[in-house]
């Protein structure tokens, strides 16, 4: 827990405070069977009805002091819960977003959804309840048994003897519920990543007709998560009977000393009334300070899970930047090789380059490497072997916001977020009225936007399910053209346009930005014909490299493709 103790440290003062308030009201509380007794063996024989009366107002008051004290010191604790949680969640996130690509593929996006969730949710809780009852709890038991023990030894002796039967229960449980807690989280995280398998693929699992083999397969994950819930449900329950057993068995061993006692003249029937009541604090302190170490269990695992992501160091390294190269080059790769799973290479000794204002097509079967490609250009991942410059530097040299300021990209299986339009397009950049109407122009985007009743203000759902497949990419294309980029990276985002569309969308970014450099990776030899230079892909090897003409004549692949889709004549 040391690393929830440094987010805790800037509210120490507000603690300081709601603890001081605790024990207050806490303490207040204790006085109550004390002043009962009084009351039942000192002032009632005396038949003093307004001594009565004021001893009783005494006890509203210690009440209504204890109440008040309670909510305000609580108040105070789920603060301090909501804040320090609310920091931790921030941080988390914000270190999330800056892992690599590689980091994020090796944790995986379940288990770290689940951190963000289910784990901040279990820290939140535990703070509250350490704040809450840390304080409380052990004030009345330890209270209770001292005043017990000066009201009579005897008596408090007897309850003193289930003590070491009970902590050892609270020992057993905090030790066993840690592991098995974590291992719930785990089972969390498989069947958190089945659900978001199964959202994302709802159209195809119905398409398909695998609604049954997927229900089955979320079945077998919610069964484990049951399993491993039950484990330590089964450990976990063994507290509270165990609890009541000893304590019980130590309020029985209490009455039968007590009646003997009173029965004898050693002790007066107020102060068993009293002991009673204090026993009963006792018990609750008891089951209180139980609670809290099950749920000191569960934010015990689920800190240490969410430290372990705060912890990890980037594996991001940066370069010296040195001297521009002397090259009229703008984009280049020398004998670039990479490999996600390092068993084979999925790109393997590409080179090429590109001038500033240039547009690169690539083309090629699926998986042969052409979204890779583009990933190592906006370095999600470093070459295993070789060399990716811009203007001139090696890009490991410069920062991430250098280096992808400097991109407009339409990725394969790009995003559209829950909001309107504009904010989808303006995605958090300034960018000014003229400059999204000059984007949507651009991207064939205003014919449709213009159809909308409340225009570029028109709510757009997750993903953009009220949208056609073609609008969305459209919006998607105008985002990337909206922050006027130095290279335009559209991987795959035509494929969902009519071919006059695409035609004209081609039109648009060689005539107005004619300066941007254009890296277009598409599946139609229509859309990247008129590409200054065309790379043709397979299995991660560059087997093509030239214009639409020189690779009709010189690549076998590519004239395949070009003469099933537009009979090899360009278009």
């Amino acid at each position: 827990m040391k690393f929830i103790m440094k987010y805790l440290r800037p509210h120490y003062p507000m603690m300081l405070i709601g603890l001081i308030i605790k024990i207050i009201g806490t303490v207040v509380d204790l006085l109550i069977p004390y002043i009962l007794e009084h009351i039942i063996d000192n002032v009632v024989p005396t038949g003093e009805i307004k001594t009565v009366v004021l001893f009783g107002l005494l006890m509203l008051v210690c009440a209504l002091i204890g109440l008040a004290g309670n909510i305000v010191a609580n108040r105070m604790a789920c603060a301090v819960a909501r804040d320090t949680t609310r920091e931790i969640r921030s941080d988390l996130f914000r270190k999330i977003s800056y892992l690599s690509s590689k980091q994020i593929d090796e944790i995986t996006i379940p288990t770290l959804e689940t951190r963000l969730t289910s784990d901040t949710y279990n820290v939140h809780h535990t703070i509250g309840m350490v704040q809450r009852l840390g304080v409380r709890a052990p004030i009345l038991l330890i209270g209770g048994i001292v005043i017990t023990f000066t009201m009579e030894p005897m008596l408090c002796l007897v309850l003193l003897a289930v003590l070491p039967f009970i902590t050892a229960a609270v020992v057993f449980v905090s030790k066993k519920g840690i592991p098995l807690f974590k291992k719930v989280q785990e089972r969390t995280d498989d069947m958190v990543g089945t659900v978001r398998e199964s959202a994302q693929g709802i159209r195809v699992i119905k398409a398909l007709s695998r609604v049954e083999h997927q229900n089955r397969k979320f079945d077998d994950k919610n069964k484990a998560l049951n399993a491993a819930e039950l484990k330590s449900g089964y450990v976990i329950s063994l507290t509270t009977p165990l609890m009541n057993a000893f304590l019980n068995i130590g309020m029985a061993a209490v009455i039968l000393v007590g009646a003997v006692r009173v029965n004898g003249g050693k002790a007066e029937p107020g102060m068993i009334i009293a002991f009673m009541s204090y026993f009963t604090i006792i018990l609750n302190a008891m089951l209180n300070i139980t609670r809290m170490f099950t749920m000191f269990s569960k934010g015990a695992a689920s800190a240490g899970r969410i430290s372990e992501i705060c912890q990890i160091e980037p594996d991001v390294t940066y370069l010296p930047k040195g001297e521009r190269e002397n090259t009229d080059a703008f984009i280049e790769f020398r004998n670039v090789s990479f490999s996600y799973n390092g068993a084979k290479e999925n790109l393997d000794n590409v080179s090429f380059t590109l001038k500033k204002g240039q547009t690169l097509g690539i083309i090629g079967a699926t998986g042969s490497g052409k979204s890779t490609l583009v990933q190592l250009l906006l370095r999600f991942y470093d070459p295993n072997e070789g060399t990716v410059l811009i203007d001139g530097h090696d890009i490991r040299s410069l920062t991430s916001e250098e280096l992808r300021t400097r991109f407009g990209t339409v990725l394969q299986n790009d995003f559209i977020y829950a909001g309107t339009l504009i904010d989808n397009i303006s995605f958090g950049r300034e960018i000014s009225e003229e400059e999204v109407t000059f984007a949507l122009d651009n991207a064939c985007a205003s014919e449709f936007v213009s159809t909308l009743g409340d225009g570029v203000d028109h709510w757009v759902n997750t993903k953009g399910t009220n949208l056609s497949g073609g609008q969305r990419q459209r919006v998607l294309i105008t985002r990337a053209l909206a922050g006027k980029p130095d290279i335009l990276i559209l991987d795959d985002s035509s494929s969902a346009l009519d071919y006059r569309t695409d035609a004209t969308l081609r039109a648009s970014l060689r005539e107005k930005y004619e300066n941007t450099t254009k890296v277009i990776v598409a599946q139609r030899v229509s859309s990247i014909s008129h590409a200054d230079r065309i790379l043709v892909l397979d299995d991660g090897k560059v087997v093509g490299d030239g214009t639409h003409d020189e690779l009709i004549s010189s690549c076998e692949i590519y004239r395949e493709i070009s003469l099933s889709q537009i009979g090899g004549e360009t278009q």
